[in-house]
């Protein structure tokens, strides 16, 4: 399969700078200067833990002062391979300008540690990478949501650029200004979806994508429930405390691993937030 080969390992980025320092999403509100650092860590540490136990090699990228964020590597970076076979990484368009800095330290990471080609979409257009694009499991498909950070024409772009499809999904409720908190492909035909957060267009698109689409509760949507990762279609990492979406998610045949990521929660992201599978 062209776009997504079997992950071999896991980005994360060190927390040490993490905070909340500006206000970029609804989640920050009221959260500037109220991060719990050792705890962070822990919870850091919890799911590094994690993927190391599921099999994975774990990566870490530096800690950089005065990019609090960075540790949400899922938003810099979208990996894919090339009709020609080469794997390359496509860059983002951070839409705040506090992030833009983030997209360089992950491509020279990727240069200099996986000797991966970076390339961009161009200036033209915001597009924020794996925040905002979702492989769909098993097929050559990209699910890219538009509204709050990527807009809409990167869409084609990317298209152009992978010569994959690309559906477009506009997000309509700003607690869900990324794709990766209202949709989570669990595996070809499985994925949790927050209807919410899409119009009836884009829900009537992803059920038939998805003929098991399993509904997420606003209340846990609101909890990072489907902020979670299923990297080998089998297990599925997730905040806890969304007792309905796991019961759910279990009954469908997936087996439930909940992490505790309440201080990155603050800043707008959970698990899926902080982690890039790689090939």
């Amino acid at each position: 399969m062209r776009p997504q080969a079997p992950w071999e390992s896991v980005l994360l980025a060190d927390p040490a700078h993490f905070d909340v320092t500006y206000v970029i999403n609804p989640h920050m509100q009221g959260q500037v200067g109220n991060i719990d650092r050792p705890l962070a860590r822990s919870q850091w540490r919890a799911i590094a833990d994690t993927y190391r136990g599921l099999g994975y090699l774990v990566h870490v990228v530096a800690p950089v002062e005065g990019l609090p964020d960075l540790v949400f590597v899922a938003n810099q970076s979208f990996p894919a391979k090339l009709p020609d076979g080469r794997w390359v990484v496509v860059r983002s368009n951070m839409r705040s300008p506090m992030r833009q800095p983030e997209v360089e330290i992950l491509a020279t990471w990727y240069e200099s540690q996986r000797q991966a080609v970076t390339i961009g979409l161009g200036d033209d257009h915001a597009f924020e990478a794996k925040g905002d694009a979702r492989w769909h499991p098993g097929r050559e498909l990209i699910h890219c949501g538009f509204g709050y950070r990527t807009q809409r024409p990167a869409l084609g772009v990317l298209s152009d650029l992978l010569q994959v499809p690309v559906v477009a999904l506009e997000l309509v409720d700003p607690n869900f200004d990324h794709l990766d908190t209202c949709l989570c492909p669990l595996d070809e035909v499985t994925a949790l979806v927050v209807e919410e957060a899409f119009t009836e267009q884009g829900l009537a698109l992803l059920r038939a994508a998805f003929p098991q689409a399993i509904r997420v509760p606003y209340d846990e949507a609101m909890n990072f429930a489907a902020n979670g990762n299923c990297p080998d279609g089998r297990h599925f990492v997730v905040q806890q405390g969304n007792p309905v979406t796991v019961a759910r998610v279990r009954e469908a045949g997936f087996t439930l691993i909940e992490l505790d990521t309440s201080e990155f929660m603050k800043s707008g992201g959970s698990v899926f937030c902080m982690t890039m599978m790689l090939p």
